[in-house]
């Protein structure tokens, strides 16, 4: 993933769509230091600058790095609206299904990232299945 991912994604002025890349770099930096509040609060400003699938599912894969699950499937859910061929989200909302124990719901999700268009780890739902 790159400012690319971010550039062709939705309208808006490439000025706003360079300053969400860069305050999504921060928030993954903060994220992969286990600050993820801090991490929360600049993918939200991501988001208000400019929304992306992305920004979306990396918030979510941080709420559920904090045990809240059901907060990271709501941005899941917001990330396939903003992009409905970005294959990461339906994996993470399986991935968290299952974390919760719904393994059947989860099913249909890897299903679903399986035939996403635009996928970052691919191998990822066959694994999960």
């Amino acid at each position: 993933m790159d400012v690319q991912d971010f550039l062709i994604q939705g309208d808006g002025s490439e000025e706003d769509k360079r300053e969400a890349w860069q305050l999504f770099q921060q928030a993954y930096e903060l994220q992969m230091k286990g600050q993820l509040e801090e991490a929360v609060s600049l993918y939200k400003l991501s988001l208000a600058t400019h929304q992306t699938a992305e920004a979306y599912t990396f918030l979510g894969w941080t709420y559920s790095f904090m045990g809240k699950l059901e907060e990271a499937i709501e941005e899941c859910h917001k990330a396939i609206a903003c992009d409905p061929h970005f294959g990461n989200p339906y994996n993470d909302i399986g991935a968290y299904l299952i974390e919760k124990g719904d393994l059947d719901e989860a099913i249909p999700w890897f299903q679903k990232a399986m035939q996403a268009k635009r996928y970052e780890s691919p191998a990822f739902p066959h694994l999960n299945l």
